[in-house]
C-alpha cells in the first residue's frame, strides 16, 4: 500500500465532532468526487465515487449522521487498466439531495433560479477548525501525497481553476503554510513540495500518525546528509593535508640536495624528519611525536620557515 493510501486510511478513521466540521468535510469531499444525474422533474441524483473503501465507508457515516440519509453504497464496475473498483454512494431526490446540494454551496440560486457553483461555498468555511476539514475532505477526493522517502510533493488535482485558486486561498490562511497551483493536462493542480508544508497539512487535516512517520524520514535524512557533509568535510581536510605535505617535502629535499640542510638548527631537522617520515600526518600529530610534544601553532612556525628557507613561501 502507497503512503499516500495509508494517510488517506487514517484520515479516514477520524471524524470531526462539531456539525460545522461535518458538513465543511462533506462538502469538501462532494466538491472533488460527486456529480450530479437528472432525476426528473427538475430534481438531481448525487452520485460520489471513490477507489478506497475505507473513504466510501467513512462518508456513508459521515452523511448518515450529518443529514440523516443512509446513501446507497454499491460497486462500480473494476477498471480494465487499473483494475481499480469505484465504491458509488447514490442519494437521490427522496433522500433530499437537492436540499443536500443547497447545503454544502454546490447548488446556489441566483436571480431566482437555480445555478452550480465551481467555487468554494465562503459560509463553510468561516471559521478555521471548518476550514480544516473541507481541506481533509477534498484531500480524501482529489488528493495525493508522495512517499517521503523517494520526494516531498502533495498535490489536489482539480477540475476548475476557480476551485483551485480557492484552495490556494484556502491552505494560505493558515500560519507560515501555502501551495502553488499548476496545470497539467486540462487540469488544475494545487500543489507544495516544501517538506515542512507538507508535515503541517498532514498534521492540520489530522494524519498525526503519518506526521511521526515524516518526521523518522526528515531525521533519517538528516542523519544521512550530515554523515555525507562530514565525510566530505574529512576527505577535503586530508586533501588539504596531503597537499600541504607534498609541499613541505619538496621543500626539504630541495634544502638536502643543495647541502643546506645539514646547516639548519636541530628543531627544524627534527621536524623536517618526522614530516619525510609521516607525509600523511598533520601538523597536530607531528607536534605529539616531539619529544616534548610541540602544539600546532609551534610546529607550523618551524615548517614556515623551512618552507621560507627552501623559498618556497
Amino acid at each position: 500500500m502507497s503512503f499516500s493510501s495509508e494517510v488517506k486510511n487514517e484520515l479516514a478513521r477520524t471524524e470531526p465532532e462539531k456539525k460545522c466540521c461535518q458538513l465543511a468535510e462533506i462538502a469538501g469531499f462532494l466538491r472533488v468526487s460527486g456529480s450530479l444525474r437528472l432525476a426528473g422533474g427538475g430534481k438531481f441524483r448525487i452520485v460520489i465515487s471513490s477507489d478506497n473503501p475505507a473513504i466510501a465507508r467513512h462518508y456513508k457515516r459521515l452523511i448518515k449522521g450529518y443529514f440523516g440519509v443512509d446513501p446507497k453504497l454499491e460497486i462500480g464496475e473494476s477498471n480494465a487498466i487499473g483494475k481499480t473498483r469505484s465504491y458509488l454512494l447514490t442519494i437521490g431526490p427522496e433522500d433530499h439531495s437537492d436540499e443536500i446540494l443547497r447545503e454544502t454551496g454546490i447548488l446556489m440560486v441566483r436571480e431566482g433560479h437555480n445555478y452550480l457553483s465551481d467555487g468554494i461555498y465562503d459560509d463553510i468555511i468561516r471559521n478555521k477548525c471548518c476550514r480544516k476539514n473541507y481541506l481533509k475532505g477534498v484531500f480524501l477526493g482529489a488528493g495525493s501525497v508522495a512517499d517521503p522517502d523517494r520526494t516531498y510533493h502533495l498535490e489536489l488535482v482539480l477540475e476548475t481553476k476557480t476551485l483551485a485558486n480557492g484552495m490556494k486561498k484556502l491552505i494560505g490562511s493558515f500560519v507560515d503554510l501555502s501551495a502553488k497551483v499548476t496545470e497539467r493536462k486540462g487540469k488544475h493542480v494545487v500543489y507544495m513540495k516544501n517538506s515542512a508544508y507538507i508535515r503541517d497539512t498532514l498534521a492540520i487535516m489530522g494524519a498525526h500518525a503519518h506526521v511521526l512517520e515524516l518526521d523518522n524520514t526528515l531525521i533519517k535524512k538528516q542523519m544521512i546528509n550530515d554523515a555525507v557533509r562530514i565525510t566530505n568535510c574529512d576527505n577535503a581536510n586530508t586533501d588539504r593535508t596531503l597537499d600541504a605535505s607534498e609541499k613541505q617535502i619538496r621543500a626539504i629535499r630541495s634544502l638536502q640536495e643543495s647541502g643546506r640542510y645539514d646547516k639548519l638548527p636541530w628543531k627544524l631537522r627534527e621536524i623536517a624528519r618526522l614530516r619525510i617520515e609521516n607525509p600523511e600526518a598533520s601538523l597536530v600529530q607531528l607536534g605529539e611525536m616531539l619529544d616534548p610534544p610541540l602544539k600546532k601553532s609551534g610546529v607550523n612556525n618551524r615548517i614556515k620557515k623551512i618552507l621560507e628557507l627552501a623559498g618556497e613561501q
